[in-house]
């Protein structure tokens, strides 16, 4: 069953909450309830809550959990907080880093734990296999988790329903309800509300029978801001894995000396070099400096090489 009736005769989506329609609890017990549930997305409903059992709406209702997220984030606490006991391999003084050696060197220096700590691999573990899929497992989360919950909130406030039942009415932190007068002008009195909410700064909404007026509206993007700002963050750490885009080495080049750059078919040639510095024309006021200079800049003058011919034997 992919859709659910409402007693009004809309049918709706598997997990919508409220009556996109009629805006009526779809859910008997949720109706009976004295207090109202949490409308986060206006009963819209979320992907996760379908009654699909594909292999893909698997995945996606697995990784669509904060709980799974939460689950995910403490492994990797725990994994980072095991990997900084001891040093991680590019730290250590090995010269030449065999696996015996590096092997040698955490039992000779941390004994027992040191075996243990380089047979789980927490040698080498911010670039290792596994820690890598946690973070692959979390960015996962966090995307099919934003999408899961932005969907329906954009659409719940593109196009908020006015036209709430009763019980959601009453379900609220704060209802009052009373007897319109005979005589009262509805209309008026819908106009007048309208513009004294909206003189207090609230977006209003307006039908022939009700109004909605709304503001903080931005504040609801708020969690998801965050984990567009944590994908980010995650997709840098994972390019550190790719070739080219971090930096573990230098090359010292002299004036006038051509260098390979390691592991690249480039090589860098120092040209010239000068230090300028600043004269005392230029100094806002006399200082009383040992050395009597302050540098104005370093600069190298490089030409970078590509050899194009790298991949050829013999040259």
């Amino acid at each position: 069953m992919d859709q659910r009736k409402c007693e009004c005769g809309h049918t709706n989506p598997v997990g919508t909450l409220l009556c996109e329609s009629c805006g009526k609890p779809l859910n008997v017990e949720v109706h009976e309830q004295t207090s109202f549930p949490d409308m986060r997305y206006e009963g819209m409903a979320r992907r996760s809550q379908t009654n699909k059992t594909k292999v893909i709406d698997r995945v996606w209702n697995f990784f669509s959990s904060v709980k799974i997220a939460i689950g995910i984030i403490i492994v990797i606490l725990v994994a980072s907080a095991v990997g900084t006991i001891f040093p991680q391999q590019m730290y250590i003084p090995v010269p030449v880093p065999t696996e015996a050696d590096v092997a040698r060197f955490y039992t000779e220096s941390y004994g027992t734990l040191g075996t243990i700590f380089y047979g789980l691999g927490f040698h080498n573990m911010y670039s290792s296999w596994w820690f890598v899929t946690l973070l692959v497992m979390l960015g996962t989360s966090l995307v099919i988790c934003s999408l899961d919950r932005v969907v329906p909130l954009y659409k719940a406030l593109k196009k908020p329903r006015l036209n709430q039942h009763k019980s959601f009415l009453k379900g609220q932190k704060l209802f009052a309800e009373g007897e319109l007068a005979p005589e009262a002008d509805q209309e008026a009195i819908l106009d007048a509300s309208a513009l004294a909410l909206k003189e207090k700064g609230y977006r209003i909404f307006h039908t022939e029978r009700a109004i909605m007026a709304e503001k903080g509206r931005f504040s609801r993007w708020g969690p998801y801001i965050n984990h567009i700002g944590l994908i980010l963050f995650l997709v840098g750490t994972l390019m550190r894995s790719l070739p080219g885009f971090y930096l573990d080495e230098y090359v010292w080049v002299r004036e006038g000396q051509t260098m390979a750059i390691p592991n690249t078919p480039y090589y860098i040639k120092n040209e010239n070099y000068t230090t300028e510095y600043w004269s005392e024309d230029e100094m806002p006021e006399q200082l009383e400096l040992k050395g009597g200079a302050i540098v104005k800049s370093y600069q190298t003058d490089a030409i970078l090489y590509e050899n194009k011919s790298a991949g050829v034997p013999g040259k």
